[in-house]
């Protein structure tokens, strides 16, 4: 019989608690999604992060820290040596967050601002990789079909020209990388950046267009939430010539995370095509009514 998801992530994390030296009984996954996450009966959170990421997850946990000696409120990692590798997956041990919800863009953009203050590390971060396992979506993908893949390969050598073109903007600093509501958790103490799997050094307006393409592509904010964080950030990316092509990068990716999905999930799989023929043009103008894919 063929393990299930969760059975197999069940296997790993009684590995991965085996060399940490704990107990993995009364394990309860949180997400298993692009990583696992799963709490252990002693309030920690295990990321076992995806196959061949052990350098990523390291810097994870040197970003944590380094957010922490700077006042940046974060999740934290706990004070031991980390990443635990299994079979190429490497596996981080976090603080629990106390009871949290997802932040709203107005708890978010005070923290961007925080974040995008701060002077470079002294230690390597690197840069923002934008298209980072897009072509590799698209090529696995088994749900594309007819001329949907060339049409989005297409798109993405235009967006990356784009890329390579892009206008001067605002001081590049160290940006999150993955900037929205689901990686920001409030808890009763106030607001939290989490997931630091894409933070790098790169151009600020990256972070800021998550919650404009949240705006003005999938209209999920009013116009007055969205000027509240334009206001509490200081900036309205949408200003910025370069705006659209981050736009168009952000579009593609969410398309493609779809058809990564969409191979083993039906329900995935009726969104991934909707996406896919809105980014073609036919489905309108934006906005366009996106659902959520994956855990």
């Amino acid at each position: 019989m063929t393990a299930t998801r969760t059975e197999e992530s069940f296997a790993l994390l009684q590995e991965v608690t085996a060399l940490a030296g704990w107990s993995h009984a009364g394990a309860e996954p949180i997400r298993l999604a692009e990583n696992d996450l799963w709490r252990l009966q002693n309030d920690t959170v295990v990321r076992i992060a995806r196959a061949g990421q052990q350098m990523a997850a390291a810097r994870e946990v040197t970003v944590a820290r380094w957010l922490a000696d700077n006042d940046v409120p974060a999740v934290r990692p706990l004070p031991m040596e980390q990443p635990v590798c299994v079979r190429e997956r490497a596996a981080t041990f976090w603080e629990l967050l106390p009871p949290h919800v997802h932040g709203t863009e107005a708890d978010l953009a005070p923290l961007l601002r925080r974040l995008h203050s701060l002077p470079k590390p002294h230690f390597r971060i690197g840069r923002l990789q934008p298209f980072v396992r897009i072509a590799e979506r698209l090529a696995a993908s088994e749900s594309l079909h007819g001329d949907d893949r060339q049409r989005l390969l297409t798109r993405l050598g235009e967006l990356q020209q784009e890329w390579d073109d892009l206008p001067a903007g605002r001081p590049e600093c160290v940006i999150h990388g993955d900037a929205w509501g689901g990686n920001c958790a409030v808890t009763a103490e106030g607001a939290r950046l989490m997931d630091f799997e894409r933070t790098s050094v790169g151009p600020p307006e990256w972070d800021l267009t998550s919650t404009a393409v949240a705006y003005d592509t999938f209209g999920k904010l009013t116009a007055d939430q969205y000027k509240t964080y334009c206001d509490l950030y200081g900036y309205d990316v949408r200003s910025w010539a370069g705006y659209p092509t981050l736009r168009g990068i952000r579009e593609l990716r969410l398309v493609t995370f779809a058809f990564q999905i969409a191979d083993h999930d039906a329900n995935a799989l009726r969104q991934a095509q909707y996406r896919v023929q809105c980014v073609r043009g036919l489905r309108g103008p934006r906005p366009w009514q996106w659902e959520a894919v994956g855990g």
